[in-house]
């Protein structure tokens, strides 16, 4: 009997390998004449072969020689009219937009560019082969026996946004091969960390394949952060200690399995607003060679990029082809990668649909009624830099959002910058953001520090930002740090000052972590790592950036304390809320679920709220919670009293009584550092003195 030969089909797209040495190749190029399949050999020579097929703008073909760990690329033919937006170019080796696995670096030559020098439309003919890199051909196969998704309930969720090589180049454990890669965050002295901290998900700096920009390039420095991407469904080569021919997709895997065996979510960032090929001055190394004017949007006609990301372009998800890019790539990273969820850098952009943000256009749309998507974990980085792109609060059901109202107010308040007037909004879920919709407070992603912008320990000891080694004339990164130095810029031997530091991380912290919403905390925060004040540390692969494992007795003594307070959310749900607070009774007799106490003992009233000096608040916390049992009765956890000084002197604050309680035991104390629950009683009527810049947590004694 005759083995039937294989047929090229135009689905899926990419390079399939059939398991026999073969493989069939798709690529969507509408507008092009013709498009070539690149094979590269080991010594780097290239055999082109034609792709004639064509079916809805796919052309495709089944090649009986490309096993995996073949690299290979495409030239893509058709009208050079840039003024309109084609800028078709073969001697341009292009990245298969589908590829499962990238080799090689990117190198700054004049060849990688369609134009010479800065004449954008005039066609440059040289080869950039030799400087751009290959897609590879990836086996899918891995033993996932075993694996299982720990689907952590957002309310229960503690995020830990971290850097791959950052979190690992310098951990003393880790083996010296396996620093900065996949391999080094699976290391179990990386996961015994996060597991000691009380942390449920890890999110990721951007995995997928990125590429330096031009411009660090040109100043001899690369693209750290990752938010460059140019391979939507490649990790990120660098990042494996095993290989890059296909390896780095395996060990990737086995870091998923093994943050899962420990109970952790892996999170990915994700960059689908713009690409690493800028404006119409940037490189061409994929997207733009295969089908530019489809890919981007585009503006006077079609030769410039509009630009809602400060990037260069924006990738333009309203077209079919291209939603179906991101959406294939969304659900391989769950499907076959087994990742738990994503954050979306700049997701407004993705939102657009002519021009304004549309919550109800193709994008969101589509997410909405995925069978794979709407069942993970979604969070929107809810502005972009285009006209009305700040939209926090808006994003709709099954969204949660990074809460920049909740950073700007919790950094103004302890600064001492602004009242009481919004603390208490955020401290209780932000529900003027998140109410409506059938949303919960878990839309809420709260957070005081990422990636971008100042650590903790910078935010308290720098007013202005120091990007100096940016070179950049210290024009980058933002002015708005909201940040404050306690007299003296920068590190200081003072002790004085240092205490009023130290005590000022132990309360932002403190704040983060009782907060009802989802805490994420910024990798190294929990001991206070520092950026020596710059701000912007995304072209900074250095020890400024990397995490340093040698502790001080200082920051070894911060990191207890905020295991802690970790300790103290997880043990209580009344720090975990999965409903909306009502300053109603949860039953008849009972407490209100929530009340503001003023330092008179007394509920806040209207003028307090609305005093503009009033920097002291008390947030009393029922443990009759809205939660219900199956037995149909409330809920119930310990009761608890934090207050929260944020005023340059001391502070009077009078115990509350009843109906709220007859005694207090004091869990927490910022000026002290205890975190241990005490074992004497503090009446209520008694008066407690907040120290200046103090936070303070007790426990309602039955």
């Amino acid at each position: 009997m005759t083995t039937p030969q294989p047929h090229a089909n135009w689905d899926p797209l990419g390079v399939t390998p059939d398991g026999r040495g073969g493989a069939n190749v798709a690529l969507w190029a509408e507008g092009a004449d013709a498009v070539d399949l690149c094979v590269f050999a080991d010594d780097g020579s290239e055999r082109r072969i034609p792709i004639v097929e064509r079916v809805f703008n796919v052309f495709h073909a089944y090649v009986t020689d490309l096993p995996p760990g073949t690299r290979y690329g495409f030239r893509v033919h058709g009208p050079w009219q840039p003024e309109i937006g084609n800028r078709w170019n073969p001697s341009k080796l292009l990245l298969d937009p589908y590829a499962r696995a990238i080799d090689g670096d990117f190198v700054l030559d004049p060849a990688v560019f369609d134009h010479p020098g800065s004449d954008d439309l005039t066609k440059n003919s040289d080869d950039s082969a030799p400087f751009v890199p290959r897609s590879v051909v990836v086996d899918y196969e891995f033993d996932w026996k075993g694996d299982e998704h720990p689907r952590t309930p957002w309310g229960d969720t503690v995020i830990y946004e971290a850097h791959v090589k950052g979190l690992t180049e310098l951990h003393p454990q880790v083996p010296a091969h396996q620093r900065g890669t996949f391999a080094g965050v699976a290391n179990p002295a990386v996961i015994e960390h996060l597991l000691s901290l009380g942390i449920t998900a890890i999110e990721l700096m951007p995995t997928h394949h990125f590429v330096d920009e031009v411009h660090l390039l040109e100043l001899g420095l690369t693209n750290y952060w990752g938010y460059n991407s140019i391979g939507f469904f490649a990790p990120h080569a660098r990042y494996s200690s095993s290989g890059t021919r296909g390896e780095q997709v395996q060990e990737f895997k086995n870091m998923v399995k093994d943050l899962h065996s420990a109970g952790l979510e892996v999170i990915l960032d994700v960059v689908y607003n713009h690409t690493a090929e800028g404006n119409q001055f940037g490189p061409t190394l994929s997207f733009r060679g295969i089908d530019n004017d489809d890919y981007y949007r585009l503006q006077t006609g079609g030769r410039y990029y509009t630009d809602y990301t400060g990037c260069g372009n924006t990738l333009d998800v309203s077209k079919p082809h291209v939603l179906q890019l991101v959406m294939d790539s969304l659900r391989y990273w769950v499907t076959e990668m087994h990742v738990d969820g994503f954050r979306f850098d700049l997701a407004s952009a993705l939102a657009r649909s002519f021009h304004d943000v549309d919550m109800l256009g193709n994008f969101m749309t589509t997410i909405q009624q995925d069978p794979v998507l709407r069942r993970v974990k979604l969070i929107a980085e809810p502005w972009d830099v285009g006209p009305g792109g700040y939209q926090v609060g808006e994003f709709p059901p099954l969204w949660t959002e990074w809460n920049g109202k909740y950073r700007d107010c919790i950094r103004d308040f302890w600064r001492g910058a602004t009242s009481i007037a919004e603390v208490g909004s955020r401290l209780s879920g932000s529900a003027d953001l998140y109410a409506s919709e059938g949303r919960r407070p878990f839309a809420s992603i709260n957070f005081i520090t990422a990636h971008d912008g100042f650590t903790m320990r910078d935010l308290v000891t720098y007013e202005h930002k120091h990007n100096e080694a940016n070179l950049e004339g210290n024009r980058d990164g933002t002015d708005d740090n909201r940040s404050r130095n306690y007299g003296v810029e920068g590190e200081t031997d003072d002790a004085g000052i240092n205490d009023v530091r130290l005590r000022q991380m132990r309360n932002l912290l403190s704040t983060l972590l009782l907060s009802t919403g989802v805490p994420m905390v910024t990798a190294g925060d929990e001991f206070g790592r520092t950026q020596r004040g710059n701000n912007n540390g995304y072209c900074q692969d250095n020890d400024l950036s990397w995490i340093n494992w040698s502790l001080t007795g200082e920051q070894s003594a911060l990191l207890d304390f905020t295991r802690a307070v970790m300790r103290l959310r997880r043990q209580h749900r009344a720090f975990r809320q999965r409903y909306f607070f009502a300053g109603l009774p949860t039953h008849e007799g009972g407490t209100k679920d929530l009340a503001w106490i003023a330092p008179n003992g007394r509920e806040v009233t209207a003028d307090n709220w609305n005093d503009p000096s009033a920097r002291t608040l008390g947030m009393y916390v029922s443990g009759e919670l809205h939660t219900m049992h199956p037995d149909g009765n409330h809920e119930r956890d310990d009761s608890f009293l934090i207050l929260l000084h944020a005023g340059e002197s001391e502070q009077q604050f009078v115990l509350p009584d009843g109906p709220y309680a007859r005694a207090y035991r004091r869990v927490l104390d910022t000026v002290t550092g205890q975190s241990e629950e005490s074992t004497n009683e503090e009446a209520a009527g008694a008066i407690v003195t907040m120290a200046p810049h103090s936070l303070v947590v007790l426990r309602v004694c039955a």
